[in-house]
């Protein structure tokens, strides 16, 4: 009873539509009367009044119980904050698990700020994380544990934590001191886990409650896997980690990827979660060693193909030198409907954001350039393409943005309930709430960084010019880019130098063996 009180004088916006509902429930009931106590009617002002009163109570009635469910979940979803009673987070998560299952698949880094977005507008995700990294070398960790390549999994495991950051801190953090020097926590919990479990599916599982993630994480095959490459000049490559190294030395590209073996069994649970998903969102993340390995274990790209799911591709920021070379969005699709067929890919996310040229610069020195969204070549190929500003910079890289990234995919989906006319569906509903929500804490925050109170200037401190202001973040960048181009010019000088000196210490080296030669004739 205290918590519908709280909630009732919380709920902004939901007492006027109780007061519509409770009005119409009375002129349902008077026309009701109405009708009961008139034997004949024998005026016409008198039918034309009933007719009325049901009318009104009837759409009175309807329109309040719509509205005071919208506002509900509503209310409901702003009023998670840190400092809630258990049961009120509770009734929260029963409202996010009525949210759409979204099934995502992928690998890397880029993967887990797709999940960092998501869990914000549901509970029901699933993600489907690479294991192929068999025959790589172990970290020290790994060695002594006897652990599985379970590097993704863990990735995604953090990524659905409702504390990220702080779960980030906790997993990677390494022993000083004593037996477990240099042994991570998350190594070690996930070893415990298998070993109390002895299944590596059902410790994972389990490791999902325990950890109370939004979501679950499923590795992709249990089984040991290696991907190899055969390159466009006939070469094959058997090592995950050579691919990119061999093609960029011999200057050609990759024809295909397989795996090894090529009947590896799907891990229990993946294509339940791929049958019933409302959503399949493919990547983003290396496309032919953390994308496409997922899509040719057993029965997985059919799974995709047979589903009625959305089925969703993101496309990288940046290309990946190795991989992916001068390769544009359509090239990408094209890679994975020659790896898993055709009709696997309905939507595609391409970016379209303004990124600060001398960072994009630092990434071309490296061999990567912009993915360019070919709009027209994507069309072409029955792909319906969804153009938004989904990336960012972290750390001076270039990824993308969790919340624009999640925004674009919830977007898709709410599009998907308009059009096949489910509006008044709770999934919908919540969606949409949540997506008005997160639009109106964006604004807040532009205003707020617009209306940022200026600093109090230190007697003698340089006033900044609105140049610097405006443009103080690229103007970081070309500083750092002009220190960093300083500091090879000394390192290629330095080694200029040494390499006179050799060259120097040879040529003394030699006269002196002809001299001495000389002298002995």
């Amino acid at each position: 009873m205290k918590n519908f009180i709280r909630w009732f004088k919380n709920s902004k916006g939901v007492k006027r539509w109780i007061v519509l509902l409770f009005i119409s429930m009375i002129l349902i009931c008077y026309g009701f009367s109405k009708v009961m106590s008139t034997e004949e009617v024998g005026n016409i002002l008198e039918l034309i009044e009933i007719v009325i009163t049901f009318a009104l109570g009837f759409v009175g009635f309807v329109a309040g119980i719509i509205f005071i469910q919208r506002k509900t979940i509503e209310v409901t979803l702003t009023s998670t904050k840190d400092n809630e009673e258990m049961s009120d987070v509770k009734a929260t998560n029963s409202i996010y698990d009525k949210g759409p299952k979204v099934v995502v698949i992928g690998g890397g880094s880029g993967i887990n700020n797709v999940l960092e977005g998501l869990k914000k507008y549901t509970t029901n995700i699933t993600a489907i994380a690479t294991v192929s990294s068999y025959g790589n070398e172990k970290t020290f960790s790994k060695k002594e544990l006897k652990l599985r390549p379970m590097e993704d999994v863990q990735e995604n495991m953090i990524a659905l934590c409702p504390s990220s950051e702080k779960m980030n801190q906790l997993m990677k953090y390494k022993f000083t001191e004593g037996k477990l020097k240099n042994l991570s926590f998350g190594d070690i919990f996930l070893s415990a886990m298998e070993n109390v479990y002895e299944d590596s599916g059902k410790s994972i599982e389990k490791s999902s409650e325990i950890l109370n993630m939004v979501g679950k994480v499923i590795p992709v095959t249990l089984d040991e896997m290696n991907i190899c490459a055969e390159l466009q000049d006939g070469t094959i490559v058997e090592q995950k980690n050579k691919i990119a190294e061999i093609v960029s030395d011999k200057v050609t590209r990759i024809n295909r990827v397989y795996i090894n073996p090529t009947n590896c069994r799907p891990t229990e649970g993946i294509i339940d979660a791929i049958k019933e998903a409302d959503a399949i969102v493919i990547g983003p993340g290396s496309l032919y060693t953390n994308v496409i390995p997922n899509l040719l274990i057993r029965g997985v790209s059919k799974a995709i193909k047979d589903s009625k799911a959305l089925k969703i591709y993101i496309s990288n920021v940046m290309t990946e030198p190795g991989q992916t070379d001068d390769y544009e969005v359509s090239d990408h699709i094209k890679a994975i409907q020659e790896h898993a067929g055709e009709n696997i890919i309905d939507f595609c996310i391409a970016d379209t954001g303004e990124i600060i040229p001398e960072y994009v610069r630092k990434y071309n020195l490296a061999g990567s350039t912009l993915v360019n969204p070919d709009t027209k070549n994507v069309k072409g190929m029955g792909v319906i393409v969804y153009e938004s500003n989904v990336s960012t910079l972290k750390d001076e890289h270039i990824i993308h943005n969790p919340d624009n990234i999640a925004r674009a995919i919830i977007e898709i989906i709410c599009t998907d309930f308009k059009v096949k006319d489910q509006q008044s569906d709770e999934s919908y509903l919540l969606l949409n709430s949540k997506l008005k929500e997160e639009e109106k804490k964006e604004q807040a925050n532009k205003e707020k960084k617009v209306k940022e109170p200026k600093k109090v200037k230190e007697k003698g401190a340089r006033k900044e010019s609105k140049f610097t202001t405006k443009y103080k973040e690229r103007i970081k960048s070309i500083q750092e880019s002009e220190l960093s181009r300083q500091t090879n010019l000394k390192v290629h000088k330095k080694a200029e130098k040494m390499i006179s000196e050799e060259e120097k210490k040879q040529k003394e080296e030699f006269l002196k063996e002809t001299y001495e030669k000389t002298v002995k004739k």
